[in-house]
C-alpha cells in the first residue's frame, strides 16, 4: 500500500503566493491568457490569410501569360458589323413547319 507524504498544518508551498494572487485577481489566470490567444491568434490568421492570397495571385499569374502567348498567335479582329453580315448572309429558307400531336389528355 501506498504511504502518503504527511504535511503539517499550515505549511506553505511554492504555489500559496501564485494562487492567493489568483483568488484576489482573477484576470491574471483568465484574462490574460484569453487575450493573449486573441492577439497571438489574430496574427497567425493573418499571416496565414495572406500566404493563401499570395499563392493563389501567384498560380493565376502564371495561368494568365500562359493564355496571353496562346491567344496572341491565332487571334482574329472581332468586328461587330462584319458578324452582323455574316449571320444575316446565312439563309435558313430550307425547313418546313411540321405540327406535332398534342400530348394525351390535352384538348
Amino acid at each position: 500500500m501506498v504511504t502518503f507524504q504527511s504535511k503539517p498544518y499550515g505549511q506553505k508551498s511554492a504555489m500559496g503566493p501564485l494562487i492567493s494572487q489568483a483568488k484576489k485577481k482573477p484576470f491574471i489566470f483568465f484574462g490574460l491568457p484569453f487575450l493573449v490567444i486573441m492577439v497571438g491568434g489574430s496574427f497567425g490568421l493573418a499571416q496565414l490569410t495572406q500566404t493563401k492570397f499570395d499563392h493563389r495571385d501567384r498560380k493565376q499569374r502564371k495561368l494568365g501569360r500562359e493564355e496571353a502567348l496562346g491567344m496572341d498567335k491565332n487571334r482574329r479582329k472581332l468586328s461587330l458589323q462584319e458578324e452582323y453580315f455574316r449571320l444575316q448572309a446565312q439563309t435558313d429558307d430550307e425547313w418546313e413547319q411540321v405540327r406535332i400531336n398534342r400530348p394525351p389528355g390535352t384538348e
